[in-house]
């Protein structure tokens, strides 16, 4: 693993981590839809800013750190445009941990698709970028990282020596597009979501490789894929059930969540509509999912972050000042949910653990 210790890069990492102890978000009430949502957060929970200063945040995951007495770990996290992974630590430091994490050959400015950090374009502050760096990250069972390395089109494993092995870059012979969100099962076999969105001209682009959108697997050793999920035209956030007998798929942009019963053998059946929330029109998709002890969903939508009942209903919406890209529970006792959304991390305290 490549990591930065120049003074010009301790430099970069201050001017990124000003305002990184939190800070309270901008006051929105949180909606309360459902009373059972009191046992999940408590009424004087409110919303606050980690860290700010990146392109596009994404990815973000809790690892353990045993050997950190007081803190017990540290946050990763994708800032895509950056093509880099940050760590940052609840002492309020941020530094670079992954360069290349996504695209990693030299002409990184012909990687990944157009976008913009999410202003008008009437608003000074509007910025333009390409989207050539890392997605979804999550940790095996041995502690090693997991990238979806999106503009990189593959799923990667940093081992505990630095070097990084491709687990999964093709199927049936062509590439993958755009690797989005990632998973690891108990048993460590890998679940990842792949769409056209890694590519600069999407499905549209002449280096587009596979012909087909979906959920795949691939086992810890690498080898073959398998394509387990094809039934939702642009999937995004993944994420199992406590028991593992349920694997939860978003739809994106289209702002809805499947639910599929898992098969002994880790395949699914029976997939079926969990919710859809396109009734809400505030901007947003559902990207990035967690689910707590209880079996409750955590997942950025329209307008926040809504939490969804393993049953499919809705119970409350944490609102963000910027469109949230993904989630993940963290500190030493797992009852603080860490927001990615666009140019910053945000947190909030639950009051139920949630699963790693």
């Amino acid at each position: 693993m490549k990591r930065i210790a120049t003074a010009l890069a301790a430099i970069f990492c201050i001017a990124l981590a000003q305002g990184a102890h939190a800070e309270p978000a901008a006051e929105q009430q949180i909606s309360r839809l459902d009373p059972a949502l009191d046992a999940l957060l408590a009424p004087e929970a409110k919303l606050e800013m980690v860290v700010t200063g990146f392109g596009f945040t994404e990815g973000n995951i809790w690892v353990e750190n045993k050997k950190d007495k007081k803190y017990k770990g540290y946050l990763l996290f994708s800032d895509i445009p950056a093509n880099v992974v940050y760590k940052w630590t609840p002492d309020g430091k941020v530094s670079v941990y992954l360069e290349k994490a996504g695209y990693q050959k030299p002409d990184s400015w012909r990687a990944g698709f157009e976008f913009h950090n999410g202003r008008e374009a009437t608003d000074p502050k509007f910025e333009k970028f390409f989207m050539n760096g890392s997605n979804g990250l999550t940790m095996d069972r041995q502690g090693r990282l997991i990238i979806a390395a999106w503009a990189g089109r593959s799923i990667d494993r940093i081992e505990k020596n630095g070097k990084r092995t491709v687990l999964a870059s093709t199927f049936h012979g062509k590439q993958f597009n755009g690797t989005n969100d990632v998973v690891v099962k108990r048993d460590g076999m890998i679940y990842f979501t792949d769409t056209c969105d890694g590519l600069r001209g999407r499905c549209k682009d002449p280096k587009r490789g596979i012909d087909t959108v979906g959920i795949f697997r691939v086992s810890p050793k690498g080898g073959e894929v398998t394509q387990i999920i094809d039934d939702i035209p642009v999937p995004n956030g993944l994420v199992f059930s406590p028991d593992e007998k349920i694997l939860y798929a978003n739809g994106g942009g289209k702002r809805y969540i499947n639910a599929y019963d898992v098969n002994p053998d880790g395949t699914v059946k029976n997939g079926r509509l969990l919710v859809d929330l396109n009734d809400d029109k505030a901007p947003g998709i559902t990207d990035g999912m967690k689910v707590d002890v209880k079996g409750n969903i955590y997942t950025t939508g329209p307008g926040g972050v809504w939490i969804i009942s393993p049953e499919g209903k809705r119970l409350g919406l944490i609102p963000l000042p910027e469109l949230g890209g993904n989630v993940a529970f963290g500190d030493p006792d797992y009852k603080t949910l860490y927001i990615a959304a666009r140019s910053s991390i945000y947190k909030i305290r639950t009051r139920l653990a949630g699963v790693p």
